[in-house]
């Protein structure tokens, strides 16, 4: 009798709240790169507009997802639909593999919502080779 109490009480809580809108803000910061004239960030911003999927379906962006450029390297994602940080680094990683920049350039989460590409540190491979 108990556990027939409790499943009704936790489906109960389960279907309320599911009527609000969701919004997502993402930011690709490409300024190093960009500023070192290697990466073209109007280039990936079109790749961007043509690659991610909404509804299982590409170039199906609407008024769902928005995709501008903000500043010198900057690229805003903003979605209102359910939209996973870890996408938009895959294509980001995807990108930069088809621009074979991908040995040179890393995506690191400097914080929530704001990937960063960086330069490999190769300082340290350099002074290795010095000393043979």
């Amino acid at each position: 009798m108990k556990a027939g109490a409790k499943g009704t009480g936790s489906a109960g809580t389960k279907g309320k709240g599911g009527g609000g809108k969701i919004t997502k803000k993402f930011i690709i910061n490409a300024s190093q790169p960009a500023s070192d004239k290697i990466f073209d960030v109007a280039a990936f911003e079109k790749f961007l507009h043509e690659k991610i999927k909404v509804d299982n379906r590409v170039g199906n962006l609407g008024d769902t997802v928005q995709i501008s450029q903000q500043g010198e390297g900057k690229i805003e994602v903003v979605a209102h639909t359910q939209f996973s940080g870890r996408y938009l680094k895959y294509l980001t990683k995807k990108f930069l593999k088809k621009q074979q920049l991908r040995d040179w350039l890393r995506v690191v989460s400097t914080s929530q919502g704001v990937y960063e590409l960086r330069f490999f540190n190769v300082a340290n491979d350099e002074a290795d080779e010095d000393d043979e």
